[in-house]
């Protein structure tokens, strides 16, 4: 199944501004604004779908023709259909009955089999959409603005081999690997992902499927796996080993550093990751306190109060490498602040 892109276009990466609105006036913007139908609920939005990246990256000025060139997908899908942008909440099929492969054709999985009357169809489209990096481990947030909670999130990964920039994404280029149980209806719905075993650059694939009635949503967002966060084994071990080593050797400096910055807010609440750094030596545990956070729920980490604990796995950080854990904090997130203590 290959399509190839034309145009020779690339896209650069570009930093441009955080989407204005909070997901929750973005919901009431589409709903009241543009006829999006009562039922559309939300999206994945970290890592983003290809529709609502291009909706916060782009929302506010989407007629700039310098997109064409920094963001050709995102410029391809809005002069096919604006309205896949500002309906990002609303890309999912009714009365499926779970039978997923049956009903979506290879090809149209990023449209959800080109629901709502093709509107989605842009989202199939192969080519270099902006792609997010992510660590091996990292948590999937799913933000849900009508609360009808989830009987369940199933996530795929395109298999190595597979080139998003020329193919179309169909179910023998997808692996399973998270099906999570149900979620109450209270949004967002997080989970840990793990792509342990892949690389580079890849579709992750998720099908959210509603509680409220039998309404699954087909997501597509872009991603490049391993962006050089995650610690590894020591690259370079010693070969030749200092016969009598110190019996006591002076442990270093344990020193560690935290940077919080809040991914996603909405009415009464917000998500947040915290990405610590080892100093100049390595450390074997570490521990960071959020100040001005209420902490409701943490990932890649334990929380106590206001401070997250590393988890098993990324507790040991070689000098200067770096890992993150995120968390939900209740009410406001106002101007936090984070400190490291290391183990």
């Amino acid at each position: 199944m290959t399509d190839t892109q034309g145009g020779g276009m690339t896209a650069r990466t570009r930093a441009r501004w955080a989407l204005a609105a909070s997901v929750g006036a973005a919901t009431v913007l589409a709903a009241v604004g543009l006829g999006v139908p009562a039922t559309a609920h939300g999206s994945v939005t970290d890592p983003p779908t290809r529709n609502y990246g291009c909706l916060e990256r782009w929302g506010d000025d989407h007629l700039n023709p310098e997109m064409a060139e920094l963001d050709p997908m995102c410029w391809e899908a809005f002069q096919a259909d604006p309205n896949a942008m500002w309906n990002w909440n609303g890309l999912y099929r009714e009365n499926v009955g779970g039978r997923h492969e049956e009903v979506i054709p290879d090809g149209q999985l990023c449209s959800g089999g080109l629901t709502q009357d093709g509107r989605y169809a842009a989202m199939d489209t192969p080519g270099p959409w902006t792609a997010k990096p992510v660590p091996h481990q990292f948590t999937l947030t799913l933000t849900d603005g009508a609360n009808h909670g989830a009987d369940y999130l199933r996530i795929y990964v395109s298999k190595p081999g597979f080139d998003p920039l020329t193919e179309r994404l169909g179910w023998d280029d997808v692996d399973l690997v998270e099906q999570t149980g149900s979620y109450p209806p209270s949004s967002p719905y997080v989970t840990d992902v793990d792509l342990t075993g892949y690389e580079g650059r890849a579709v992750l694939f998720t099908i959210w499927q509603a509680s409220h009635l039998d309404q699954p949503y087909y997501l597509c967002s872009d991603i490049v796996i391993g962006d050089g966060t995650d610690p590894g084994p020591d690259p370079d071990p010693d070969p030749d080993p200092d016969p009598d080593p110190d019996p006591d050797p002076e442990p270093g400096d344990g020193t560690c550093t935290a940077a919080v910055t809040v991914t996603n807010s909405w009415p009464g609440g917000y998500q947040a990751e915290v990405r610590v750094t080892a100093g100049a030596a390595a450390i074997s545990g570490w521990s960071t306190t959020v100040t001005g956070a209420s902490i409701t729920q943490a990932w890649n980490g334990t929380a106590s109060g206001a401070t997250i604990t590393n988890a098993a796995w990324n507790g040991s950080l070689a000098a200067g490498a770096s890992t993150s854990a995120g968390f939900l904090g209740s009410g406001t997130p106002g101007s936090l602040s984070a400190t490291c203590t290391a183990a």
